[in-house]
Parts: C-alpha cells; structure tokens; sequence
C-alpha cells in the first residue's frame, strides 16, 4: 500500500493558499483570520473566523483543538478544545462561543479581529439526526448551549421541529436564545426565579412528550440534566445524545487524557472523548 501522509502543512485563509491535496484526512491545522470577537455577558466571549472549506465542513458536536497565546508570562503547552458554536458556509465563517475559566481561555480572549487564529479540527465525533425525526427536544447549561446551537440549525435547515430548554444562573446567561429562537420555541429556565429545578424541566419534557413533540433528545453542560434526560428516555422509549465536556490534552487520542467511562450492555467501558466522542448515546454516559 502506497504511503499516504497523516497531515498537511496549514491552511492559511484569505492568503491564496491551495486546497489540501489529501481528502482522506479528516482534520487540518488552518491560520484563520479573526472577524470579531466580542464579550457577551461579564464570562463568555463569541469569536468568529474565516474558516478553511475543510474546516466549514464540520459537523454539530465537533472541536477544533485552538492555539491560545499565555496571558501572562508563563508558556502554554497545551492547545484549548472548544467546540462549534455556529456554522456559517454562506459568509465562509465559523464560529465559537467559550466561556473565560483559565488561563488557556483568558489567552485566548486576548487575540482581537486581525489577528490569526491557529486551530486544528474539525474532530471527533458529531451530532446525528434520525431521518424520521419530526421534532427534537435540546436541553443545555452554560457552555452546552454553544454546543447544542449547531445541531438545532441543522434541524431548522431539514424542516425538523425544534424546542430548545435554556438553563442558566440568571437572564444574563441565556445565551443564543437568538440563535435557537430562529429555529424552534425556547424556554428559559434559571436558578433565580427557581425554575431550573430538575422536577420543573422534569414537567416539560413530560409535556412535551405528550404533545408529540419530542423524538430525540439532545444535552450538554450539566450532569443532573444530562441524568435527567437519560432517565425520561429510558422510561419513554426516546432515543438521546450528549456531548461530554472534557479535558484534553493531545485532542487526537494517543495521550489518553480524556478518557471516561461508559456502560455499555450492562459492562463498563472505557472511551476517549476525543476521538470516540465528544458525542455519545444518552444511555451509555454514565455522567460526571
């Protein structure tokens, strides 16, 4: 069997390079010339890239593993995983919407529009949607609402309903209600006024199902939703997926780092989410 290369040099956008001559790989390293990137609310920023056609092509559910500079004079090792908030093929652009909590993103959230943004992806293992779907239920806290956001654009985009179950702390982290709101109904539910209690979304998934109006689950960001979720699924014959956060280190599976355990036929299972996920069967994640 004739030798066939693993990588390619960098894409470089906006700078004439060529198309990568090697279809069979999946991922590329891509220099990607920043658009924007903005502060949402006092935590999450949205940055947006012009983005390689390799890199447009990925899939809800997917990561690209992103360079980020040190915010202070220390050196990072390690590049940042975060997946695709929003897909833009019209405008050749992708987008990211990431919360601050270390030092990889407050590097990251450093770089301003002109600077290039050196990431690797698209990775891992995406969202599916069953053909016969006529409506799917997304249900996300925190930074599982960026994650959530492409596999409800691609259900608007296929006439598939949508009914998108916001959680966060307050008003101020309901984020991409916009963007959901596009496609399907949102529903706010948040810690201040109560209503993100697990037996009050508990009610709107029962609801729902009655209303004929749930034939897929999806999650991401909170383990007792994510519990929550599995377990009405079980009980109610309806098919789920999750997108497990995790940390990484290499983002292409040798080093082992993300591993977690699934059940699997009633046996425990060991999975890198990187490469093996980040998206799972609902029934087979055991949780956080």
């Amino acid at each position: 069997m004739a030798h066939r290369p693993f990588a390619s040099a960098p894409y470089v956008v906006r700078k004439g390079a060529l198309a990568p001559a090697e279809p069979h790989i999946p991922a590329e390293e891509s220099l990607c010339p920043i658009v924007s990137h903005d502060w949402v609310n006092s935590e999450y920023k949205h940055l947006v890239v012009d983005a390689s056609p390799k890199a447009l092509a990925v899939k809800p559910g997917q990561f690209f593993n992103l360079l980020c500079p040190s915010p202070d004079a220390g050196e990072l090792w390690l590049r940042r995983p975060q997946s695709v908030y929003r897909i833009d093929p019209q405008n050749r652009r992708v987008e990211f919407l990431y919360k601050c909590v270390g030092r990889g993103t407050y590097g990251l959230a450093t770089l301003e529009a002109g600077d290039e943004l050196n990431m690797v992806g698209p990775l891992g293992v995406g969202f599916t949607i069953d053909p016969a779907c006529k409506h799917i239920v997304v249900l996300g806290r925190g930074v599982g609402l960026a994650t959530l956001a492409p596999i409800s654009q691609l259900a608007g985009e296929r006439g598939i309903g949508v009914t998108a179950i916001l959680s966060a702390r307050s008003a101020e982290f309901v984020m991409a209600d916009d963007l959901f709101g596009r496609v399907g109904e949102v529903i706010a539910v948040l810690d201040t006024d109560g209503t993100s209690a697990v037996e009050h979304v508990e009610a709107i998934l029962e609801r729902l199902i009655a209303d004929r109006r749930a034939d897929a689950f999806y999650t991401c960001g909170s383990n007792r939703l994510l519990q929550l979720m599995k377990r009405v699924g079980k009980t109610r014959g309806i098919p789920g997926q999750v997108a497990m956060e995790q940390v990484m280190a290499c983002g292409l599976g040798p080093c082992y780092v993300c591993v977690r355990t699934f059940e699997v036929d009633g046996k425990k299972e060991l999975r890198r989410v990187c490469i093996e996920g980040p998206v799972f069967d609902l029934q087979e994640a055991v949780g956080w």
